[in-house]
């Protein structure tokens, strides 16, 4: 699971650096996915947003046991 993560945070990665922004993947606990936004998106009052909207979104569109994400 943890690898079909990291491919789908591939295809959120350049949206988030074309904003001076990127996601590292922390930990999977139990379906939820704890990543870290850091650069420009660390420190975003959008970052939130972004995190459920579109990173949320995609990771469950793309790894169906996927159940929230969460910034840590």
């Amino acid at each position: 699971m943890r690898e079909d993560i990291e491919k789908a945070l591939q295809k959120i990665r350049p949206a988030l650096q074309a904003d001076g922004g990127d996601i590292e993947l922390v930990d999977v606990v139990d379906g939820v996915v704890k990543v870290r936004l850091t650069g420009a998106c660390g420190g975003c009052p959008m970052s939130q947003m972004t995190l459920k909207q579109g990173v949320e979104r995609v990771l469950k569109e793309e790894v169906p046991e996927v159940k929230g994400v969460e910034a840590v």
